[in-house]
């Protein structure tokens, strides 16, 4: 039987930097009032064509490189992200072809801000089974071409940047400790309309795929109820947390780091407190890249390997939670 062991990570955000002052020229918001609100202070936003693929194609061959593979040795691509490239098909394919690989699968995900952990899962059981040895699994999101940048998207717009992270994952044998111990994923759809974005799709009740109509209305923009997703995000999450050290009979301080989704400082900081967790052992990113969706927790796990607060042997533990309602969580010894 195999496990599965983070082999390499990488990362890459837009050159292109916007801050919350940049914001106050377009919308009528100030900086203090997103930092308070959110703990956001800037973000990163493509410029001209940069396309979701684009930006995970780099963090993918840094992830390579920093893995003991080389490309031809990927057996499979998992892509999560909720802004794709286009329509159909995914942007897993797009990247297949970036990276030069030959016939090998490509599969995307769209589990929103819960993307990764969900895409870790799946990794996980395509190497414990023996059917992969190496996958490259990709978080990546270009928010920025789909915002509305004025005033009336402001509660949105302020909160979402672009980036992508990727990931090795690889078989290793079942007595290494350094691998995943486990994944917990959840979802709950009757709260779907409390964050999604309605058209276009095949559910609209128009019978037109777009029209005047739904730009006018702006249902092709992101709609949110902060307040019920706050409310959610910091009980399911601090569950996820829960489940997963009592599915592995460990205890909160025998977790070395904690890698929270990026979505707001404060449901973070709310669940560290609930939990007893002590500042120190809890990664934020958010301030420098605002959500990145799909891309949060491999971005910070790069930012954290960078910084030498991430080392090889510890214990980390993952939480996540977005739209549909989604929530999972993991455990892995890095």
């Amino acid at each position: 039987m195999f496990r599965t062991k983070i082999n390499g990570i990488g990362r890459h955000l837009p050159d292109n930097i916007v801050t919350n002052y940049d914001l106050e020229k377009i919308m009528d918001t100030t900086h203090d009032w997103i930092v308070q609100r959110t703990g956001i202070e800037q973000r990163h936003w493509v410029k001209n064509r940069e396309g979701t693929s684009d930006l995970a194609v780099i963090a993918a061959k840094q992830a390579i490189e920093n893995s003991s593979i080389e490309a031809k040795d990927i057996d499979m691509i998992i892509f999560a992200t909720i802004t794709p490239d286009y329509f159909f098909p995914g942007s897993g394919c797009l990247l297949q072809e970036k990276l030069g690989l030959d016939t090998i699968p490509a599969m995307d995900i769209k589990q929103q801000c819960t993307g990764f952990v969900y895409g870790m899962a799946t990794a996980d059981q395509f190497i414990r089974s023996g059917m992969y040895k190496n996958i490259l699994l990709i978080g990546a999101e270009v928010h920025s071409k789909a915002l509305d940048k004025t005033t009336r998207g402001r509660d949105i717009s302020v909160l979402f940047g672009d980036g992508a992270g990727a990931m090795i994952l690889s078989a290793t044998n079942k007595d290494d400790p350094t691998c995943i111990l486990s994944s917990h994923l959840h979802s709950e759809g009757k709260f779907a309309k409390e964050l999604w974005t309605e058209a276009p799709g095949m559910g609209m009740d128009d019978e037109e795929f777009m029209s005047y109509d739904i730009l006018e209305q702006g249902k092709h923009r992101p709609y949110m109820n902060g307040k019920r997703v706050y409310v959610h995000a910091i009980k399911r999450m601090c569950e996820g947390i829960i489940e997963s050290l009592e599915f592995n009979k460990l205890k909160l301080e025998d977790i070395d780091l904690f890698f929270f989704h990026q979505a707001n400082l404060r449901i973070n900081t709310a669940v560290a407190e609930k939990l007893n967790i002590p500042e120190e052992k809890v990664f934020n990113t958010i301030q420098k890249y605002g959500n990145t969706t799909a891309a949060t927790i491999p971005i910070g796990m790069h930012d954290a390997i960078e910084a030498g607060v991430l080392k090889p042997g510890m214990l980390v533990a993952t939480s996540a939670f977005g739209s549909g309602f989604t929530w999972g969580s993991s455990l892995f010894r890095y």
